[in-house]
């Protein structure tokens, strides 16, 4: 029997005429697209542009002029939709137009036909809106920089009062299209969101000092709606913009651009698009949980942006980009569905899906077929979810540009289709607001999922508002006793959310038959601990000695990979003197060796010893049977080396064995690098002596002889540097660990080596350490027939390091056999020249390059005059194949295009090439919209040298600058003065230093669509 048909409290009406409380000065939305055309008809044409499999139908719930922008959507106890609409978008720079204003709409189907026929203004006084969620008896709204709660407990679709603000300090400016968004409630109670890695915002309850506050950049992040606390729960990725949780309660976010799926485990770092995590003691990162990618690499990327994916595209999955995640849990859809995960693909124009399938200690996402699909060219899927009666809304924000939208937004359209299975049983009229607690309850025992999300997160507000739940709580607990696991999870999340799941029950729980129970205790007994160094909540430094007990008494007997994960996820929730003995037996499980989460989350719930109890850290680390803990715990303990030596001592001392030893060099390489001399550890000759028999290890542990001061070891790099009989790799190598101790005749070991082409290129790195012009002109001498080309760019950076070999260098600029070639000097050199702020030195280059500026100002006319010169006509003209040459000198050093280049910068092979207008932005002011781990720093070193680039990593020793030709690691004591600016590591001005035929030609190969061939010489 149907359950609803138990429940006469349920069956209410929603109301039969619709309000509309729209302000009287609500301005007009002014569409700014500039491509000719208009959106296809909503009914006529693009409702029959989906195409689903069979026995699937779309309906048109609302287009119109009814809703525009639609950007995010949530459900009420009365199964209304409430969407967001977002007009404030901006349509480049600035991100948003404060002239125009978002709203919140309310729609109510009142035939059950699929329409939505009602609709109310629920609030029209937002900007920046970008999602929201009901609950709690109003609104919660996400305008950064503000996270708002709109109260509305009468449930009249009336505002009761001014919006309160919960939190404040999201960006709202670099931050771009990556702006935070994504309400949604978790089956632990909180509210979730999330944000993207252009800019780092700094969260906090309003009024909050900066020492109050959460530093984030992509993340997700979470907020407690009783206790008002806010945490990063997660980092990495690149711009997610959709989660949701399986029945289970495990959670799942897509991404774009580097993976699209990531199984959202708590206090996990994930691998990010690029730059350096905001913890720089994290070292590794979790990489995406998908065995496959939604795109062919190195396709066509302007033919899918067109609407003609590749056959292999395709295949794929259409495009990198997705918005919007759906675990199906509703009863309409066939059973082969429920349980998939769905996400929008945004150039695909389609919905994607894949299965979830367990392994290790999480879950691997396999490509299943997509399910649905639009020929519509403006279609573009923002977000889509199922409702009370199953069917999916799929929210279209029906434009024809991307997130960027460099060509104008077309704001006047939006649509919402619902997608149904054959015949859908209409959930009636209902209003659960009105249901007693004991009918709330029952609703946890259906087998879909909306009806027990919207009792749980009614419940919950019931008890937030101090409304006695007492009387549910025996049936609560009767249903989390016995039953199907999915209702016992229920039970225990409801109970949660009411403050029913007391200690001694959840403790009781650890011992169950079922591994989700006891994941979902592990967490829910560490809720309340705030999350170290990422919560509005100082650090815990005691927790309940039972609960203690318990953990570490799970931790030794736990069988199932998911427990451990979960363990091993909340030790960084514990007091640092607890972690110890609930890691150790966790780290004990070799088979976890090769899990794909359990070794990082791992690391990172013990990293914190190293300071706190640096020992403890060395026993767990060389007790354990997880090498890759093993190598981070030695990375960490030498970076303190000079500080807490005892704990690098000890672990070398327990590291006896073939594997600890190999794990344990590794680490102190990386510890040490750039260092040029440390002290020798008490007990390294003794774990020298042991780790020599390993013939794997002889060149790891002669550099860490050398770095320890061994004479004999610097003197055989000296004979090996100098052998011109041995191989010129391991010369180098040789040389390079001379350069980085500096021994006194170091200068006279390089100048002996500059007339040797196969290793002089290492050489000049040395002699960049050396102040002295004479140096300088030699370099300048021997740079055209001297060196290789691939050195080059080494010789060049080195003499652009100091103003004294600067002037050398500009002085030699010309065409003569011992001069330097004017146009081997870029855009980036000439910024670095600038950076050294030398009188002389600049009036040099005005002599040789005419008026220099920091900038093409005003870059908007510059735009204009290229897009001018660059018509169609023109770059039919050109000559790809010479711009491909003038990539490969100006750019592939950092960019990678059609699988060639460098890795610096991003991959340019998906962005938005084929727009002339995103194109000329990005070359002519690449500031505009920078990430922030691409933003440029200028080192000035206490030796003189000055030093661009981005930082890579941080530690509390240093850091790790990538400049255009090395990572350069550099000791806080190397480092005299260090600016971060706000603007790009890409250079300004590239293009006024090339001829307009050269920027034709340029713009001709980046704008082309395939690798073309280098002209011959």
């Amino acid at each position: 029997m149907h359950r609803l048909a138990l429940l006469p409290a349920l069956a209410l009406l929603a109301g039969a005429t619709a309000t509309v409380r729209a302000a009287d000065d609500f301005p007009v939305p002014n569409d700014t697209q500039s491509t000719a055309g208009n959106p296809l008809t909503p009914a006529e044409e693009s409702l029959h542009r989906l195409t689903m499999p069979a026995g699937f139908a779309a309906t048109l719930y609302a287009s119109e002029p009814a809703v525009c922008q639609p950007i995010a959507m949530s459900f009420d106890g009365r199964g209304r939709l409430w969407v967001a609409e977002n007009y404030t978008y901006g349509d480049g720079h600035p991100n948003f137009d404060h002239k125009l204003r978002d709203r919140i709409l309310v729609f109510a189907d009142s035939k059950g036909d699929g329409h939505g026929d009602q609709r109310t203004v629920f609030w029209d006084k937002g900007s920046e809106l970008t999602s929201i969620a009901v609950g709690h008896g109003g609104v919660f709204a996400l305008c950064p920089p503000r996270l708002l709660f709109i109260p509305d407990a009468d449930g009249d679709d009336h505002p009761d009062g001014e919006p309160q603000v919960l939190l404040d300090g999201f960006d709202d400016d670099r931050v771009g299209h990556n702006v935070a968004n994504g309400l949604k409630w978790g089956p632990d109670g909180w509210l979730y969101g999330r944000h993207g890695i252009q800019a780092t915002s700094h969260v906090g309850l309003p009024g909050a000092p900066a020492g109050g506050r959460v530093a984030i950049n992509c993340s997700i992040w979470r907020y407690h709606p009783v206790r008002h606390v806010f945490e990063a729960v997660a980092s990495g990725t690149t711009n997610s913009w959709g989660m949701d949780w399986d029945a289970q309660g495990e959670g799942f976010f897509i991404n774009t651009v580097i993976g699209h799926l990531w199984h959202f485990i708590p206090g996990a770092h994930y691998q990010r698009m690029g730059g350096a995590d905001l913890d720089p003691a994290v070292y590794g990162l979790i990489a995406q949980h998908a065995d496959h990618v939604h795109w062919a690499t190195g396709e066509k990327w302007t033919d899918v942006r067109k609407g003609k994916p590749s056959d292999a595209t395709s295949a794929a999955g259409g495009g990198h980009a997705h918005s919007g995640l759906m675990i199906y849990q509703g009863a309409n859809w066939p059973a082969a569905y429920r349980g998939g995960l769905f996400t929008l693909n945004f150039h695909g124009r389609r919905v994607n899906m894949d299965s979830l399938a367990p392994e290790g200690s999480g879950f691997v996402g396999h490509h299943a077929p997509d399910v649905i699909a639009s020929a519509d060219p403006w279609f573009r899927g923002v977000d889509l979810d199922s409702g009370p009666d199953g069917g999916v809304y799929l929210l279209d924000w029906s434009d024809i540009g991307e997130c960027h939208e460099h060509d104008g937004i077309h704001r006047s359209s939006g649509r919402i289709f619902k997608v149904t299975y054959g015949t859908p049983t209409a959930p009636g009229p209902l209003d659960l607001a009105k249901a007693d607690d004991t009918a709330l309850v029952e609703l946890l025992t259906r087998d879909d999922a909306w009806y027990a999300r919207q009792a749980q997160l009614l419940l919950a507000s019931r008890a937030a508002a101090g409304h006695d739940t007492g009387a549910v709580r025996p049936r609560l607990r009767a249903l989390l006793a016995s039953g199907p696991l999915v209702q016992r999870l229920r039970a225990l999340w409801t109970l949660h959310g009411i403050g029913g799941a007391d200690a001694g029950l959840l403790i009781g729980l650890l011992g169950d038959a079922a591994p989700a129970l006891r994941t979902w205790a592990v967490r829910l007994l560490t809720d309340a601990l705030p999350l170290r160094g990422n919560a509005t909540l100082p650090p815990a430094e005691t927790m309940d000695d039972a609960v203690r007990a318990a953990l570490e008494k799970l931790a030794v007997g736990e069988t199932a990979p998911s427990v451990r994960l979960a363990l091993a996820a909340c030790l960084q929730r514990l007091p640092l003197a607890a972690r110890s003995a609930i890691a150790a037996p966790l780290l004990a499980h070799a088979e976890d060796a090769g899990d794909h989460n359990l070794p990082l989350m791992l690391w990172y719930g013990v990293k914190d010893l190293a300071t706190a109890a640096p020992e403890n850290l060395a026993r767990l680390a060389t007790t354990g049977r997880i090498p890759i803990v093993m190598q981070y715990a030695t990375r960490r303990l030498s970076e303190d080396l000079d500080q807490h030596p005892a704990g690098l001592d000890l672990l070398l001392q327990l590291a006896t064995t073939p594997e600890a030893r190999g794990a344990v060099v590794a680490g102190l390489g990386e510890g040490l690098l750039g260092r040029r001399h440390a002290a020798q550890p008490g007990a390294w000759d003794a774990f020298r002596a042991a780790a020599g028999a390993d013939a794997a290890l002889t060149g790891k542990l002669h550099d860490l002889d050398v770095l320890f001061g061994s004479q004999a070891a610097l003197a055989e790099s000296r004979h090996l540097a100098l052998d011109r009989t041995q191989d010129a790799g391991k010369r180098r190598a040789a040389l390079h660990a001379l350069i980085e101790n500096k021994p006194d005749d170091l200068r006279a070991v390089c100048v002996g080596l500059l007339d040797d082409q196969d290793v002089n290129g290492e050489a000049v790195r040395g002699l960049a350490l050396f102040d002295d012009p004479a140096l300088a002109g030699a370099l300048v001498k021997r740079y055209r027939a001297g060196f290789h080309d691939d050195a080059k760019p080494a010789v060049l950076a080195a003499l652009v390091g100091r103003a004294s070999s600067a002037r050398v260098l500009v002085a030699a600029i010309g065409d003569g056999p011992e001069q330097v070639p004017r146009g081997d000097l870029t855009a980036f050199h000439i910024r670095q020249l600038r950076a050294l702020g030398d009188k002389e030195l600049d009036a040099q280059l005005t002599a040789v390059w005419g008026v220099l500026r920091d900038s093409s100002a005003p870059k908007a006319a510059e735009i204009r005059a290229w897009t001018e010169k660059l018509s169609p006509a023109a770059l039919a003209g050109a000559d790809a194949g010479r711009g491909r040459r003038t990539f490969v000198q100006t750019c592939s050093a950092c960019h990678k295009l059609f699988g060639a280049g460098g890795a610096i910068g991003p991959d340019l092979t998906g962005s938005q090439r084929s727009n002339l207008a995103f194109l000329l932005e990005s070359v002519v002011d690449p500031s505009a919209v920078v990430a922030a781990d691409f933003r440029l720093v200028i080192a000035t070193l206490s030796d003189g040298r000055v030093v661009t680039g981005m930082v890579k990593s941080r530690t509390e020793r240093g850091l790790v600058i990538q400049t255009m030709t090395e990572v350069m690691p550099l000791e806080r004591s190397q480092i005299a003065k260090l600016q971060e600016l706000p603007s790009s590591l890409m250079p300004e001005g590239l293009l006024g230093l090339m001829t307009p035929e050269q920027v034709r030609d340029l713009v001709a190969y980046l704008m082309g669509k395939e690798q073309v061939a280098l002209p011959k010489e």
